[in-house]
């Protein structure tokens, strides 16, 4: 455990005071959180949380960084008193200068909210789904004492305007589903500000949302913290978040601190070897002179935009999918009304290419790999997989169709059937489709496994018995079971902490290059986007706005919409990242 005591390379930027984890900085009075030597226990030999300290000062954010299992969301339980059943903790963890650990639930009811408050990573679960944004802040206002229908009404307007919610008189009676994914999320944090909390936990705030969302959100964050001079934990996998936003950084492996210090000097002088290994992992995007290969005006992968591309070109047998004008509408019929969600979108993706989908929610990625798969009716256009388009398709056909395309989920837990064992789940798309015998289906099994490099040993385990990064291993091997043309992956990794998503992507491209699969890779990390595929098609709002090579897209975009995906990418580099927020030019 080491603490930085280098000066800040930002000269522009105010340096961070370094408090040791139990101290108390006078200037800023008693901190936001204290956390000593805390241990957290369950009936495992090896404790979730072994001997934590840490200290959040009011005004300051403070990120908790590690793998899964490091026992970073752990910590910030312990803080607000939701540990879970079974767990036992011992240490201290004040907040505010209150004692929270071994505090009756009485006593935390009155902390929770009033001096601490929890940013959920989702805010789709978070918010009730039945009751108005506006109820719900209204309710939260109760919480903390009585309060008139009247003033619980203008105090949840109020909140609404501080997370910068647009027309907040409106939208306070607005249900979640009709706001967006970042309007969601204001939400949440206006619920965590409704009780005035003087400490924020932020566990994986803008894991869920697209690179433009998740650069308001972060901005948010900062403009909150100086305009309430509050304290926030900051629990995140994202180092390109932590560099944006956070004053100190603590590192946590295993249950135990490795390194604390400046974010500055972690980020340019890390001591531990745990702390170099994340940030080495960590995907960044090229800069435009790097030397990225531009794409020639007029040649096949030259940057494009429109159905133009589907009618100029000529499917051949190279190609595992032409899409030729894919339109697809939700509500209304096929001439009546409805949201188009693609609109008149063409691309293609030889055998062998891996071609990225990018863009922000609801620009339509999700919706043209499911149309791909044919598991969404389209309203206009063709598809074609191997030369035969499956619009013109019914019944078996479409089913034997359809099995030339394979799936790699976004949430393996969710994907895979809890009560499987590995090596049933593998097999399973063997089984329906009544590939081989029992033997062979066994043997395949094991050769997928190999693959994926997992041992045979875990082929009778439950998915529950696995890591993040294990399971998608299996949700990868199981998309490989019957040797698709096309395999779609939506956001494979977006779940996973960078080392193990390093590793997963590193396993993706050897199996990409070995077994030569076409693939499209949906995601909103261009910066992963990058490393893995070969052609990148931007899409907004169901419509193709640029495609072409990877790396000149994503170095030299030629749409205004892609330049401003690739600016609001932060930057896993403090003193490049903050001068980018400032608009800087200063070199990097």
């Amino acid at each position: 455990m080491t603490d930085s005591s280098a000066a800040q390379p930002d000269s522009t930027a105010e340096p961070s005071s370094t408090v040791t984890p139990a101290g108390v900085d006078p200037a800023r009075g008693v901190p936001a959180l204290v956390v000593e030597d805390l241990v957290v226990s369950f009936d495992y030999p090896r404790p979730a949380v072994s001997g934590v300290s840490l200290s959040v000062e009011r005004g300051q954010i403070v990120a908790l960084v590690g793998e899964s299992g490091s026992g970073k969301t752990m910590t910030a339980r312990a803080a607000i008193g939701l540990l879970p059943d079974g767990a036992s903790a011992q240490g201290s963890v004040k907040v505010d200068g209150v004692e929270v650990l071994g505090v009756a639930e009485k006593e935390l009811n009155a902390i929770r909210g009033s001096k601490v408050a929890m940013i959920f990573q989702e805010p789709q679960t978070a918010l009730n789904p039945v009751r108005t944004v506006g109820w719900q802040l209204q309710q939260a206002l109760r919480a903390h004492g009585p309060v008139s229908r009247t003033r619980a009404r203008e105090r949840a307007v109020e909140l609404l305007t501080l997370v910068e919610i647009p027309d907040p008189q409106t939208r306070v009676d607005y249900y979640p589903h009709q706001l967006s994914g970042g309007q969601r999320q204001r939400v949440v944090i206006a619920l965590a500000l409704a009780g005035e909390p003087v400490l924020l936990l932020a566990d994986e705030p803008t894991t869920a949302l697209d690179v433009s969302v998740q650069e308001e959100i972060l901005s948010l964050l900062v403009r909150l913290r100086d305009r309430l001079g509050t304290g926030v934990l900051l629990i995140t996998h994202n180092l390109g978040v932590v560099a944006d936003i956070a004053d100190q950084v603590v590192v946590v492996q295993l249950g135990e601190v490795v390194e604390r210090g400046d974010v500055f000097d972690i980020f340019a002088a890390p001591t531990h070897a745990y702390t170099r290994q994340l940030l080495a992992a960590v995907p960044r995007l090229p800069r435009a002179e790097s030397g990225a290969a531009q794409s020639e005006p007029g040649s096949a992968d030259a940057l494009v935009a429109g159905p133009e591309d589907g009618e100029r070109d000529h499917s051949s047998p190279d190609e595992a999918v032409r899409v030729r004008n894919l339109t697809v509408r939700f509500g209304g019929g096929l001439h009546r009304g409805g949201h188009i969600a693609l609109d008149a979108v063409s691309l293609h993706v030889r055998r062998g290419e891996v071609v990225g989908l990018v863009g922000e929610s609801g620009s339509g990625k999700t919706t043209l790999g499911r149309a791909v798969g044919g598991l969404v009716p389209i309203a206009g256009g063709t598809i074609e997989l191997a030369g035969t388009d499956i619009t013109e398709l019914r019944g078996r056909r479409l089913r034997a169709a359809r099995r030339r395309v394979s799936f790699v989920p976004q949430d393996p837990a969710a994907s895979l059937d809890p009560r499987f064992t590995v090596g049933e789940s593998i097999r399973e798309p063997l089984d329906i489709q009544g590939v081989g015998g029992r033997t062979s289906r066994r043997r395949r099994v094991l050769e997928l496994l190999d693959a994926v490099r997992l041992p045979e040993s875990f082929a009778p385990r439950l998915p529950h018995e696995l890591s993040g990064g294990q399971r998608q291993r299996v949700a990868l091997a199981r998309a490989l079971a019957v040797d698709p043309d096309l395999l779609i992956a939506d956001e494979p990794t977006s779940a996973l902490d960078v080392s193990v998503q390093a590793r997963v992507l590193d396993l993706f491209a050897a199996l990409q290059h070995d077994i030569g699969f076409a693939a499209l890779f949906i995601s909103h990390d261009l910066a992963v986007v990058e490393q893995v595929c070969d052609r990148v098609v931007v899409l907004r709002a169901g419509r193709v706005v640029e495609s072409g090579d990877a790396r000149a897209v994503l170095t030299d975009p030629t749409a205004d919409y892609t330049r401003a995906l690739i600016d609001a990418v932060p930057y896993p580099d403090p003193v490049r990242q903050r001068a980018r927020r400032r608009g800087s030019a200063q070199p990097v």
